[in-house]
């Protein structure tokens, strides 16, 4: 009788729950494409803009060395404050920057200040950097089995993300002459703020005192193999999509291409980035997260290989496709790798602690692709690509093949 009496009140909360699940999934997802369109308009515009104000040549994809430096030197900071106060605050200060980027990289443009420029992506970077974490919070009070396709739910955002940079870009860069892009980084920046809207409606747990007390040392949980692994096969995964990504566009205009080809090559690459996330996480309940990284190295290897193939339209964009999806599959999966390494109350720290070695090596990819572009030329940076695959790969057989159970999830 009194278990009866108790079932549709555990009913009702565990619809509840489910129902505040799907909408901080749904919320998230929505904010992902609106946050992310922030990252594609820097890397459409970021070494053009540097290529017209910067000093030298050599420092043209400097402002976007200087965004992933962002990323890097914010990913700690934004995951302490989630500890402290919770992930909403850290998304509120984050689109904060999102709309900070926008109006100082359009002040820089009018000003022709390339260094206003680099300070202006250095906040589109901590930015990114809350955006990134979009994909761990859709997986907070959410059970283990469903974890993969929450956090791959939410990169699925990047989709529209893809369309909406791009075609923003496309559509805004002559909108102020003779300031090129100026209107552009005005329109991301009410992007920005309208994304801060839909964030304020994400309903997460609060901070448990375990949390703010961070569980385990760092170093404890750091030495553990699979955490390596994840590490490791996260931080070449983005290295490598950054850094043949940020020479991309402007090898394109090097080799006699038209801006609106780089435009189109980006939009197609960060669709192919994040449109298979539909089934990425299903992909990685059914095989490991393991083996889905490796299909993603692979991918990023083939991508290498056609740009070698030649320097016209097709091979430019199918290479940024084939990179788009094996950085999906190679990050995707490492996430999801990353969240088997710890317990709920080191969530945060655990995880800005992958970003924060993940965006800072790919920082210096990101410093390295322009000076190898201009100095030694694109098949350079193409060549160098499969030293880190090589060690990635390596990573993983270290690792082993197998499928964590699923009590590793819990």
């Amino acid at each position: 009788m009194s278990h009866a009496g108790t079932s549709p009140s555990f009913a009702d909360e565990a619809t509840d729950a489910l129902a505040r699940e799907r909408g901080n999934v749904i919320r998230l997802t929505v904010a992902q494409a609106l946050a992310g369109a922030n990252a594609v308009v820097v890397y459409a515009t970021g070494a053009i803009i540097g290529n017209m104000l910067a000093p030298s040549p050599a420092l043209a994809t400097l402002p976007i060395s200087v965004f992933v430096i962002g990323m890097a030197a914010c990913t700690l900071p934004a995951g302490r404050i989630a500890q402290r106060y919770g992930r909403r605050v850290a998304f509120l200060s984050g689109t904060g920057c999102g709309v900070l980027v926008g109006l100082l990289s359009a002040l820089a443009v009018i000003l022709g200040s390339f260094w206003l420029f680099c300070c202006a992506t250095f906040f589109g970077g901590a930015y990114a950097a809350v955006v990134l974490s979009f994909r761990f919070a859709a997986t907070d009070g959410v059970a283990p089995a469903r974890r993969p396709r929450a956090l791959s739910f939410v990169m699925a955002g990047g989709v529209f993300a893809g369309v909406l940079g791009p075609q923003l870009v496309t559509h805004t860069m002559n909108l102020w002459p003779p300031f090129l892009f100026a209107a552009t980084y005005l329109a991301q920046a009410a992007v920005a703020a309208l994304s801060a809207l839909v964030l304020m409606g994400v309903r997460l747990p609060a901070p448990t005192p375990g949390e703010v007390a961070g569980g385990r040392p760092l170093g404890e949980i750091a030495r553990q193999p699979r955490f390596v692994t994840a590490v490791v096969c996260g931080v070449v995964s983005y290295l490598l999509m950054n850094f043949i990504m940020t020479a991309a566009p402007l090898a394109m205009r090097l080799c006699g291409l038209s801006q609106e080809d780089a435009n189109l090559g980006l939009q197609w690459h960060v669709i192919a980035m994040y449109a298979p996330s539909f089934f990425t996480g299903p992909l990685i309940s059914r095989f490991g997260a393991p083996r889905v990284v490796a299909a993603g190295l692979a991918l990023t290897a083939v991508a290498a290989m056609v740009g070698l193939a030649g320097i016209d339209v097709a091979h430019f964009w199918l290479s940024l496709i084939l990179l788009g999806l094996g950085w999906n599959f190679g990050f995707i999966g490492a996430s999801a790798l990353v969240l088997e390494c710890h317990r709920p109350e080191e969530k945060t720290r655990v995880q800005s602690l992958n970003d924060f070695v993940v965006f800072g090596t790919m920082a210096i990819g990101s410093l390295s692709s322009g000076g190898l572009l201009t100095i030694y030329g694109w098949d350079t940076v193409l060549w160098v690509s499969f030293l880190p695959l090589a060690v990635a790969v390596g990573a993983l057989l270290a690792t082993g093949w197998r499928k964590p159970a699923a009590a590793a999830l819990g």
